[in-house]
């Protein structure tokens, strides 16, 4: 179902993902061919609709697993990723313990959570039901993104949610939250990305991070974080053809 890509988190594996915007099936197979260990599938900030992630999904999720960064923290959003065979989800602006809890909850069948159970592509359409529900809790990932001082301010409590496989930062809405944004580098940014760093690493939670850049994310995979996005398609379509036209010119 996942390639056992939990597995491979918990163990501390370096995996690496591009960020997929594009609601085009076509672009997230050519991506899941260049040999990236998952693909970070962003329904917060593109145009995604369920029934795009299921067809990008339907796609890769022979070659690749791929997990989906929910429009919102919320039971739904959460269901609709799970059912259409997504292989975990990345929960945005998670703040606090409490939240922490409730997406592990609403990402877990009974008894270990409340996930509602239905029929959709991740049980083969009801063929693999059974075969599913017996697996699902231990091979679902779930990640919650630190992205608000108010998470760093509780990230001693947040890790310590049985049930949250991996923390990974969002450098940008943190600096937006500390009144500095897209001052990712500035002191009080660096400061808090440390303090989430040093209390996941206490505590054996594996760390993720985004980044435009190669050398946006180097810094911290040197630092031990192992969940890595970057890149976007969109920006490294962009630039490859302006690299092509001038060359060719």
């Amino acid at each position: 179902m996942t390639h056992n890509f939990r597995s491979k988190l918990k163990q501390g594996e370096l995996l690496i993902s591009p960020m997929v915007t594009l609601s085009c099936p076509e672009a997230a197979e050519v991506l899941s061919d260049v040999g990236y260990d998952w693909l970070f599938l962003d329904a917060e900030h593109s145009t995604f609709a369920p029934a795009d992630l299921q067809a990008i999904v339907g796609r890769v999720s022979h070659k690749l697993p791929s997990l989906v960064r929910l429009p919102a923290p919320e039971e739904v959003s959460i269901k609709k990723a799970l059912d259409l065979g997504a292989a975990g989800i990345i929960a945005p602006q998670v703040n606090s313990a409490e939240q922490a809890a409730n997406i592990v909850s609403w990402s877990r069948y009974s008894p270990e959570g409340t996930r509602g159970v239905g029929l959709g592509r991740a049980h083969g359409y009801g063929f693999t039901f059974d075969d599913y529900l017996a697996k699902a809790n231990e091979e679902i990932t779930v990640v919650v993104q630190a992205e608000h001082i108010d998470a760093v301010n509780s990230i001693e409590e947040i890790v310590k949610v049985s049930g949250v496989d991996a923390v990974l930062i969002g450098p940008y809405d943190l600096s937006a939250s500390l009144k500095r944004i897209g001052e990712i580098d500035h002191p009080e940014v660096t400061g808090a990305i440390q303090h989430v760093t040093e209390a996941c690493q206490s505590n054996n939670i594996p760390l993720g991070i985004f980044g435009v850049t190669v050398d946006a994310v180097k810094p911290y995979i040197e630092k031990g974080f192992t969940l890595i996005t970057v890149g976007v398609d969109t920006v490294m379509l962009g630039h490859a053809a302006r690299r092509m036209l001038g060359q060719v010119r």
